[in-house]
């Protein structure tokens, strides 16, 4: 009997496989959005076992273990050791069929350790001590897994006080693979809370040696941190925002929003927006001044859950996919900007799925020849990154604009082990094409250009448009 995860694993046709193996496979990784500790690669960290570098901080496995009845402490509880949440987790992979983890754990085991083995209670203790043994050696490093698994690029996502320091010194020592910072400025548009708020204020004022005193202050010592991230290599923004801000405001609007939220009073609903707007456009104008790409990650509804939110924080497994209306704030939102053509490179990221068509039409609304795909509509995004989401987003994506000019794939992941999402992207996206050419709904005798069109979806058009 063949192994679950074996060579033509989610390759349904001869077309499939021939477009996989021959093309999608070889290509390099850029991972263009990831959320990885750059510490980690500066320092080359060693991960003690499998349980640290698999559970730690994996909100996807926190969500599937507390559904499965494990308790919060085997989750994130740190009186408890690495191999007893493994060994919850480990209890909880059965129960997981038909969910993507079943299929990323099986592939993450198979690609970084070569372990065939269906994880369960029964091989757990046998499969923790091989990976944990291979995990202590210096292939099994966070340079050496990225190498591994041929990664080119990767961009990590930094507010813009962060010193990156480490960004820093792997451009000093000439790391191989590029570890560029991305500028992602939620801190600077979050005025819910106005003693936060103050405290980044005054954070960002240090670091950046801008006093500031007022909303002008404000734009000006965001706009050195800019220019310093630039410097250090950044070509990216990322936003990840609940909903498009598009509310008309005046200047001195903005002015007393700003004033009146650093000192120290609740917002109105109305200001909240008004502010946010000003903020995201402010932002869009800084990045196409610099040629860079803007990302806006949009629809969730984080932290659902107030009592565990206390008590565990943000990032840790409570939130959900968000029902907003978004059409017309995102149009007036690149509108704005497109009318006095400072509209930068664009990729968009839906969290609801209903909005795929929504977003597929939308890009082309915009898109000017000064660039091919110059708007992205980016690739399934956190709950959507799984076959059904992957392809319903390439689904819409083909039939409404240009699935060729696709910048495909990134792991938005805080691991190590992620890098065979790209795989299973590939994968899906071979799987998709050669039934299209099986079926006769696309033509045989044009597999070459479909070949070359899988290696631009799974490299060459990132790594062109980035």
């Amino acid at each position: 009997m063949k192994s679950f995860i074996h060579e033509d694993f989610l390759l349904q046709t001869d077309a499939a496989r021939q477009l996989y193996h021959d093309h999608a496979k070889k290509q390099p990784i850029i991972d263009y959005h990831c959320h990885l500790n750059p510490e980690y690669i500066a320092k080359d960290h060693v991960f003690d076992n499998l349980g640290q570098i698999w559970l730690e901080g994996d909100h996807y496995k926190w969500r599937a273990m507390r559904t499965n009845g494990v308790e919060e402490r085997y989750c994130t509880g740190k009186d408890t050791s690495d191999w007893e949440k493994f060994e919850k987790w480990s209890e909880t992979v059965p129960y997981t069929m038909r969910n993507p983890l079943y299929h990323w754990t099986h592939l993450e085991l198979k690609r970084a350790f070569g372990v065939d083995e269906l994880l369960s209670p029964d091989t757990a203790k046998e499969i923790y001590d091989i990976c944990t043994g291979k995990l202590r050696t210096p292939e099994f490093s966070a340079r050496g897994l990225m190498k591994k698994f041929h990664v080119e690029v990767v961009c990590t996502t930094d507010d813009p006080t962060d010193t990156l320091e480490h960004h820093l010194a792997l451009k000093k020592e000439g790391f191989e693979i590029k570890v560029l910072p991305t500028w992602r400025p939620d801190k600077a548009m979050a005025v819910e809370n106005p003693e936060e708020y103050r405290a980044y204020v005054e954070k960002l004022s240090e670091v950046s040696g801008v006093a500031i005193n007022k909303f002008k202050d404000f734009i000006e010592a965001l706009r050195k941190r800019h220019d310093f991230f630039a410097g250090v290599g950044c070509k990216l923004s990322d936003h990840g925002i609940e909903e498009f801000y598009a509310e008309p405001y005046t200047q001195a609007v903005i002015d007393q929003i700003f004033n009146k939220v650093y000192g120290g009073k609740e917002l109105t609903k109305e200001e909240i927006l008004q502010f946010k707007s000003a903020m995201l456009f402010e932002g869009a104008v800084m990045d196409w001044e610099k040629g860079w790409t803007q990302q806006f990650h949009y629809g969730a509804i984080r932290n659902n859950n107030t009592r565990l939110f206390r008590q565990l924080g943000p990032d840790t497994g409570f939130d959900s996919i968000g029902d907003f209306t978004v059409a017309k704030a995102m149009s007036r939102f690149l509108d704005q900007l497109d009318k006095d053509n400072r509209l930068a490179k664009t990729i968009i990221y839906n969290l609801n799925p209903k909005d795929n068509d929504l977003v597929a039409t939308m890009i082309g609304n915009f898109q000017d020849g000064s660039v091919a795909g110059k708007i992205q509509f980016g690739s399934g995004w956190w709950f959507l990154d799984q076959k059904t989401g992957m392809e319903a987003q390439m689904n819409s994506l083909s039939n409404l604009g240009l699935l060729s000019r696709f910048v495909g794939m990134l792991t938005d992941s805080r691991s190590f082990l992620s890098y065979p999402r790209h795989e299973y992207f590939r994968r899906i996206l071979c799987n998709l094409i050669g039934n299209d050419v099986e079926n006769g709904l696309l033509p045989a005798s044009e597999m070459n250009f479909l070949g070359k069109m899988v290696e631009d979806i799974s490299y060459r058009n990132a790594k062109n448009f980035l």
